[in-house]
């Protein structure tokens, strides 16, 4: 097979939640740009309509859907939503998330099962939904985002949000499950660590922090917004088609210090 073709997503079908902005816009994108029809979702139903639109822009179809991942209903309808329009989902990324910044010891539980809410039982959610049409079709593609604080502790003086890494520990181990009881039904999943990209929801931790991280990064620079295009292309695609239960670190060399 050409090497165009195993990275070509032309006609294929994808969710990406949380894609009206930040690391889900540039999974989107790049999605799109391979060929891809996208259905971007989130509870911001605005954002991901001004996302729709630009990915029609690269002629490819498109579809923004409101959607809460920790209620069951939203994601039936996600799902049931997609379908119609296109007959079929063959790539989900699960990418929705959420974070809280508390000492250990002080961290609300209120804000910890929010965290968890989101970031696993989301995650959970939308993957067996989806993983139940795929399971139909003998193929998939299903990605998690995780991140690198999941990957160990985090020094506090970094990143003291003990929820966040929790639950991104926990989709790594959900993540390396699920492709051993999904593989049978020729369904991929694996996961993409990401380090510290300028977003949103890092905002607040590089402001206070973002010199000393830097420092700390062997390639001496912050995630761009091409950066993650890479990763998410290569696992939605056929190029990944022998690998399932992996963990793609995305993070300028951290890991390996």
């Amino acid at each position: 097979m050409h090497i165009r073709e195993l990275f070509d997503l032309t006609g294929k079908t994808a969710i990406v939640t949380g894609g009206g902005r930040g690391l889900g816009k540039q999974i989107a994108e790049a999605l799109a740009e391979a060929g891809a029809n996208v259905v971007v979702c989130s509870r911001k139903l605005e954002a991901c309509q001004e996302a729709s639109e630009r990915l029609k822009e690269k002629g490819v179809q498109s579809l923004a859907l409101k959607c809460d991942v920790t209620n069951p209903e939203d994601v039936n309808y996600v799902v049931e939503e997609t379908l119609k329009q296109f007959g079929t989902i063959d790539i989900l990324f699960n990418n929705s998330g959420v974070s809280w910044g508390a000492p250990a010891l002080e961290m609300p539980l209120q804000k910890w099962n929010m965290v968890m809410n989101v970031n696993v039982t989301g995650t959970f959610l939308m993957s067996q939904a989806v993983g139940k049409t795929m399971m139909k079709n003998q193929s998939g593609k299903i990605i998690n985002i995780a991140s690198t604080a999941g990957l160990g502790g985090q020094d506090p003086r970094k990143l003291d949000a003990i929820g966040y890494s929790t639950s991104k520990g926990a989709v790594i181990t959900f993540t390396k499950d699920l492709a051993m009881k999904l593989a049978p039904y020729n369904i991929h999943v694996n996961a993409i660590a990401p380090g510290f990209f300028p977003t949103k929801m890092s905002k607040g931790v590089l402001d206070q922090v973002g010199k000393q991280i830097l420092e700390q990064t062997p390639l001496r620079r912050f995630g761009s917004d091409y950066d993650l295009k890479g990763a998410a292309l290569f696992l939605a695609s056929r190029a990944s088609d022998y690998v399932t239960g992996h963990v793609l670190v995305v993070d300028g060399g951290v890991h390996a210090m």
